[in-house]
């Protein structure tokens, strides 16, 4: 039986990620037939589906959607890669045009916005799929079913450095500013802490040991793990050697001090979130829910003066000001 072809709308198509989703639905086999950006740097269009109907203005797009629905040629999904602040809405407007959402992280900022998408859903009866690609990797899930299968009261020690670099446009752009991102523990940090919390369990609790504009770290007690994690867009906390090596990003994670390797793996995965969506397997609004309430508490959370079971960076960072104080 061949497989039914859906059209897609894309809100975002200027964002880093939205190629992703391009690909995602080019190799699943359908077709990207309207797309949104304020900005008009979408030549990226052309590698995909060169025949979109491209707007600038919401306004436009929402009439031309509008169109095809009442023609009996609506939209099956809208794909959201839009600012993290914009999620929320642009959901809504997927729901309330009668497609399905498919949204990337975080989908929404605040926990209780899901309340009001969940009584969406019901009413448009239209499905809310969020983009949690780190779950379908083959070592993800192959560490997940180590855990489960291993001692049910033994607590894994876990660290998590994840450094990508960013320039001075950062905190000009709304990735820079909390109110529109969720800051750094949102922003770049979520895929992370939704990863960790599916593979050991639930959040049982957490201590913020340090909160800058660029950089978070902290202490997650999960219901298998203890998490030291440390999250950065400053190039001043990249290890020597990578700096030497003229990269920009570093990413690792150690349980019981071994290395965690999954840095390959990821061109598809995009792809695979597609498949298994398309397949009625997707990621839903339920699954969202507990990385959407950890980064919430995270960026709330005071912080608490660093001791004891601290991320190494913090102590590094700890030991320096109290050596430089000592000094003086």
């Amino acid at each position: 039986m061949p497989t039914a072809h859906h059209s897609f709308a894309l809100i975002g198509a200027a964002g880093y990620v939205a190629p992703r989703h391009m690909q995602a639905m080019r190799d699943t086999g359908h077709t990207l037939v309207a797309a949104l950006d304020p900005c008009d740097s979408v030549g990226v269009l052309d590698q995909y589906f060169p025949d979109t109907h491209f707007f600038t203005e919401f306004e436009r797009f929402d009439r031309h959607v509008d169109k095809r629905r009442r023609k009996g040629a609506g939209i099956d999904y809208v794909s959201i890669c839009s600012p993290n602040y914009l999620h929320d809405a642009h959901v809504r407007f997927a729901l309330r045009s009668q497609a399905h959402a498919i949204c990337e992280k975080p989908l929404v900022l605040n926990p209780w916005n899901l309340e009001a998408l969940a009584e969406i859903e019901q009413e448009t009866d239209r499905h809310l799929y969020t983009i949690l690609q780190l779950r379908l990797h083959p070592a993800v899930r192959a560490l997940r079913e180590r855990v489960q299968q291993g001692p049910p009261d033994r607590v894994y020690d876990v660290e998590l450095t994840y450094l990508t670099s960013r320039g001075r446009w950062y905190f000009i752009s709304w990735k820079g500013d909390q109110a529109k991102s969720g800051g750094v523990a949102t922003n770049i940090g979520i895929h992370f802490f939704d990863m960790l919390s599916w593979v050991f369990g639930p959040v049982q609790g957490s201590a913020i040991h340090l909160r800058e504009p660029g950089t978070m770290a902290g202490l997650l007690h999960l219901e298998r793990a203890r998490v030291r994690w440390f999250l950065s867009v400053d190039a001043q906390h990249l290890p020597t050697e990578v700096r030497a090596q003229g990269q920009r990003t570093y990413r690792a994670l150690t349980i019981e001090d071994e290395a965690f390797e999954f840095s390959g793996g990821f061109t598809d995965l995009h792809t695979r979130s597609y498949e298994e969506i398309l397949a009625g397997r997707g990621f839903g609004l339920e699954a969202a829910r507990p990385s959407i309430q950890t980064v919430h508490t995270l960026r709330h959370e005071p912080p608490v003066s660093p001791r004891g079971d601290v991320h190494p960076l913090v102590q590094r960072r700890t030991t320096a000001v109290s050596t430089s104080l000592e000094l003086n």
